[in-house]
């Protein structure tokens, strides 16, 4: 990078002086923002402040008028903004008071009359664009990253250019608002209100935000004072969790203020609980963004669904510190912000829930995902080459939010936890409301450690793939081990070696011998197994420490139900499911192994980890007439285990296995007869969103009834966000094919596409395995479409799209369709290309698995 930078400022000194060049006009006036863009604009801009007003209509669809108040120092000649809507939506223009004529090309405001060196206000008065408003009839947010800032206002759009921000929004009057400060004043005029709010803290423009609408409200001092804005209307989900909800912020606080040695940061910490959020949440500075049904829980809710939340808490929060505070100077290393607060989170999680075993969680919420993408084609490394902000949104994936906490474990055992943390809070300290890279922190760190960082972290940060382990064990004459090896090699069949730390475990009839392994190098041998006796089975990755696929015996396969520690049993079953996707153990012997996790599982996420390979492997691997042997067989399990003396978590988590494959007549009914409260399950709490599930899966399942089930839910949910929601979906459940047809065809435009997360249940619905030979004509439109859902979609929802149509099928002609799309369209996006190769690994394992 250092390189880079040097090399970048020379070019910078031959084609930037006073006057613009033609070079300078070739890399500025590129769409989005190029690195050549930013580096100039870092050096040439300081001190920003940002003045915004909006004034919002009542009705949607109506344009919201804006200003913008700039004040910046330049030490150049021209000012490139970034505004990346229609130049009509631009109306007038004054630099240092002094009327100017507008200038707009490739989403860049190109500003040079009436500028001076030092000190400069330019004011500009637009329509705000609509792409990151997210707006509803009577309520709207905003979710500017990473680079959406600049389809809202005019603004530079870059992380390591930090600036404050006034705001003032004119909203109806009986809206409420939420933003980065607080409000200072509050004017009626007619139906509408005006907040004026104070000066934010300094902030990255994707940072930046403000929700407005008709929320109730909420405030709470568990400490720090708090309030959160919210819709819910369940009253037994708002006393259950409100109180939960604010004392998990200030637990995140507390931990997070003492890892860090470093004080809570910002004025405020506000959040918003919003009914169609995109994601789980969003780290705005003083307006955190949460999707409400992550938040909002009931008395049915699970121990995992509890975790679950808590985690999401102290990710968001985790940001304030990390991401916030210090900012990635380039989104290459955006996945340090997200690595961090993941890691953080996990953490947090341990005083908050002791009876939880952390690292059977840690393993269960990264690792599946992780391999998810890693296995596939389309891999990446964790720290990713990025020419253009316009492409940030495809960095996000498993690599950033799975791996990257893997990896970050791997080195503090590798450090030492001590060593570990003292690095970070020099971090901090040394970068607190500034920008970093990965190289500044390796550079931390690796005064902490005699570990060589730079060459530990260019396999783990800048490579990517896992490793493929394979075991050999030498007897002597008395069965004794005499030599075992253990040899690593890339699954990319490429030179990379992941130094890593992990347990073996050598199982005997009444004992486990557990050996711990660090491995170095390609080989490696484990000399504390010297002169032990033979065992009976060797659990690899017994403490689920390590990343990559481990040897399994494939002859003794029914220990892993037997292994007395959870956490071996997990990583033994991640294992198995990892081995027979690489087509080491056949897919009927993993079913069956499965299948005795079913029958005696008594931990929750363990559990999750069987039942969700176990459903996998039915739906995606299993022939039709291999579905029809073990359908049966599954059903009476999942029966029997239903009616059994089990806790409500177990139960919750077999009952989610046995709605997924409720289709033969038999389970149909039975499942009926529990959505209409005829059958009551002992021990087994359902909550509106359960019921709501099942009728969907009866609609998909073509109950006779299926019209009157659905009609009947429609009239029973109480929440009118949750009832938008459905009515959405219901012509996805239709069982009229022409119906379904139509909902698809309507998602070419893309106001059909605003709710995301609903399109992609849709999607999921009309692709569902017994629906595709009716929806796989939709393949290719699928297919063709993606390039515009990257342009105009969030950053999650072009994997959402592919993993929710062609990522559903396991078919040759899914395949084949891939493979004709991929050589008609020789120039498609390389970024995208990853995301299909991820969205469709599981269909090119199939076309092996299921020969």
């Amino acid at each position: 990078m250092k390189i880079f930078y040097s090399l970048f400022a020379s070019i910078m000194m031959i084609t930037i002086g006073f006057s613009q060049s033609k070079t300078e006009e070739v890399y500025i006036l590129d769409k989005g923002v190029s690195q050549y863009l930013a580096f100039y604009r870092k050096q040439e801009i300081s001190n920003v402040s940002y003045g915004l007003s909006f004034q919002i209509p009542s009705k949607k669809n109506e344009d919201i008028n804006a200003n913008l108040i700039l004040d910046l120092s330049i030490n150049s000649d021209y000012v490139y903004l970034d505004f990346k809507e229609k130049t009509e939506n631009l109306k007038t223009l004054i630099v240092n008071g002094k009327k100017a004529s507008i200038k707009h090309e490739n989403g860049h405001i190109i500003i040079g009359p009436n500028l001076i060196k030092g000190k400069n206000t330019i004011e500009i008065s637009f329509i705000a664009g609509n792409l990151s408003l997210n707006r509803n009839d009577d309520f709207l947010y905003t979710l500017l990253v990473p680079d959406r800032a600049s389809t809202l206002f005019p603004c530079f759009d870059q992380p390591d250019l930090k600036a404050t921000y006034k705001l003032s929004l004119s909203v109806p009057k009986d809206w409420s608002v939420l933003a980065g400060a607080d409000v200072k004043e509050k004017t009626e005029k007619g139906d509408f209100t005006n907040y004026t709010f104070g000066e934010s803290d300094k902030m990255s423009t994707y940072l930046f935000s403000f929700v407005a609408g008709k929320f109730k409200s909420v405030t709470q001092k568990p400490g720090l004072e708090m309030t959160m804005l919210y819709r819910e209307n369940n009253p037994e989900k708002i006393k259950t969790s409100t109180d939960t909800i604010f004392n998990l912020h200030q637990q995140s606080l507390d931990f997070l203020e003492k890892y860090t040695n470093y004080k809570f940061p910002f004025q405020k910490l506000d959040f918003a609980s919003i009914p169609v959020f995109q994601y789980g949440g969003m780290e705005h500075v003083g307006a955190i963004q949460y999707r409400e049904s992550s938040l909002f829980l009931d008395n049915s809710a699970t121990d995992s669904e509890k975790l679950n939340r808590a985690k999401l808490i102290a990710h968001e929060t985790s940001h304030m510190w990390f991401g916030d505070l210090v900012t990635m100077k380039w989104f290459d290393d955006v996945w340090m912000k997200e690595v961090f607060a993941n890691f953080m989170a996990d953490k947090i999680m341990n005083p908050i829930f002791p009876k939880v075993n952390h690292n059977l969680q840690f393993f269960t919420a990264h690792y599946p995902s992780a391999y998810a993408e890693d296995r596939s084609l389309g891999t990446h490394p964790i720290r990713q080459y990025l020419a253009n902000l316009k492409d940030a949104g495809s960095l996000y994936g498993a690599m950033i939010y799975n791996k990257a906490p893997i990896m970050m474990r791997q080195l503090e055992a590798s450090m030492g936890a001590a060593a570990f943390q003292k690095g970070i809070q020099k971090y901090i300290a040394k970068y607190a409301n500034d920008n970093a890279d990965w190289n500044n922190l390796v550079e931390i760190l690796d005064a902490e450690t005699p570990l060589d960082m730079k060459k530990w972290s260019e396999v783990w940060v800048n490579r990517y793939g896992r490793a493929i382990f394979t075991g050999k064990i030498e007897y002597d004459t008395q069965n004794r081990i005499n030599k075992f090896y253990i040899f690593q090699e890339a699954e990319s069949k490429s030179d990379n070696i992941w130094p890593q730390i992990f347990q073996i475990g050598l199982v005997y009839a009444d004992t486990v011998k557990v050996l711990n392994v660090n491995i170095k190098d390609r080989d490696f041998v484990v000399k504390e197994a010297t002169g032990l006796e033979k065992p009976l089975t060797v659990i690899y990755n017994y403490n689920g420490f390590g990343y990559g696929v481990f040897p399994l015996d494939g002859n003794n396969l029914n220990y892993i139900a037997s292994l007395k520690d959870e956490m071996a049993r997990a990583s033994a079953y991640s294992n198995l499911y990892e081995n027979t996707l690489i087509g080491n153990i056949s897919v009927e012997k993993s079913f069956d192994c499965f299948m005795k996790g079913i029958e005696s599982e008594q931990n929750e996420l363990v559990l999750r980890i069987a039942s969700n390979s176990l459903n996998t492997i039915y739906w995606r691997f299993l022939t039709e007439k291999q579905q029809h042997k073990y359908q049966k067989q599954l059903e009476d399990v999942l029966n029997e285990r239903l009616q059994a003396n089990l806790s409500p978590n177990i139960k919750k988590t077999l009952f989610g296995l046995f709605s997924s494959i409720a289709y033969s007549d038999s389970a149909r009914a039975k499942l009926y007869q529990i959505w209409n409260k005829e059958v009551v399950i002992p021990g087994l709490k359902l909550n509106e969103d359960d019921f709501t599930n099942m009728a969907m899966n009866l609609a998909i399942f073509k109950h006779e009834k299926a019209d009157e089930i659905l009609e009947k839910t429609k009239t029973t949910i109480t929440n009118p966000d949750k009832k938008k929601r459905f009515e959405f979906l219901l012509p996805s459940l239709s069982k009229d094919e022409s119906v379904r047809n139509k909902f698809i065809e309507s998602l070419k435009d893309d106001a059909n596409r605003e709710k995301e997360s609903w399109v992609s249940v849709g999607l999921s619905n009309v692709n569902h395995p017994l629906r595709q030979e009716s929806a796989k004509k939709y393949i290719r439109f699928s297919l063709d479409l993606v390039e515009e859902i990257q342009r105009t979609g969030d950053i999650f929802f072009p994997k959402d799209w592919l993993d929710n149509t062609v990522g559903r099928y396991s078919s040759k002609y899914a395949f084949d369709e891939v493979q004709r799309f991929l050589k008609e369209n020789p120039n498609f996006s390389g970024i995208l290309k990853r995301k299909l190769l991820m969205a469709t690994d599981l269909l090119y394992k199939a076309q092996n698995i299921k020969k």
